[in-house]
C-alpha cells in the first residue's frame, strides 16, 4: 500500500534544497495544531525530502509547510489518542485537500498511530523541545 499523495507533489519530494540544522526557538516549542494527518510512503522512498535529507519511510519523520527542519513534533491521534514523536524534515502537505491535512507522516509514524491503512485521521501536533523528544 502507498500514501494517500497524488503524484502532483513529486517534485516537491525530490527537491534537491540543502539540509540546514535549525535551532528550534520557545516560540516554536510552544505550537500547537489541530487538523487532518497524511503519510506517504514507498513512492517518495529513497527521494530527498525539502531539508536535502533522504526520506525513509521507516523513519518517524514528516512534511510540515511551516515549522523548521529539525522540530520534534508529538502528533496525536484523536481518535484513538495513540502518540508518535516525529521530526519535521520536509515540506507539505500538497495537494487539493492541503488545506484540511496539517501533516504529512512517514509510513512508520502512520502505522505508529494505527491511520496507515485509512489514510488520513484528525489529529494534534504539538511542537516538543529535542530533548523531550529524548526521553
Amino acid at each position: 500500500m502507498t500514501g494517500c499523495h497524488s503524484s502532483s507533489v513529486s517534485s516537491t519530494r525530490s527537491s534537491s534544497a540543502h539540509y540546514h540544522s535549525s535551532q528550534v526557538s520557545k516560540k516554536t516549542t510552544s505550537f500547537s495544531q489541530t487538523g487532518y494527518a497524511s503519510w506517504y510512503g514507498k513512492k517518495f522512498h529513497g527521494r530527498r525530502t525539502a531539508s536535502g535529507a533522504i526520506y525513509n519511510m521507516h523513519a518517524l519523520t514528516a512534511a510540515h509547510r511551516k515549522l523548521p527542519f529539525n522540530t520534534y513534533v508529538r502528533v496525536t491521534n484523536l481518535e484513538n489518542n495513540k502518540q508518535v514523536i516525529v521530526q519535521i524534515n520536509d515540506r507539505g502537505p500538497f495537494g487539493i485537500f492541503r488545506r484540511r491535512r496539517v501533516i504529512d507522516l512517514s509510513y512508520a509514524a502512520a502505522r505508529a498511530l494505527d491511520m496507515h491503512e485509512k489514510g488520513h485521521v484528525r489529529v494534534l501536533v504539538q511542537a516538543i523541545s529535542a530533548k523531550e523528544a529524548r526521553r
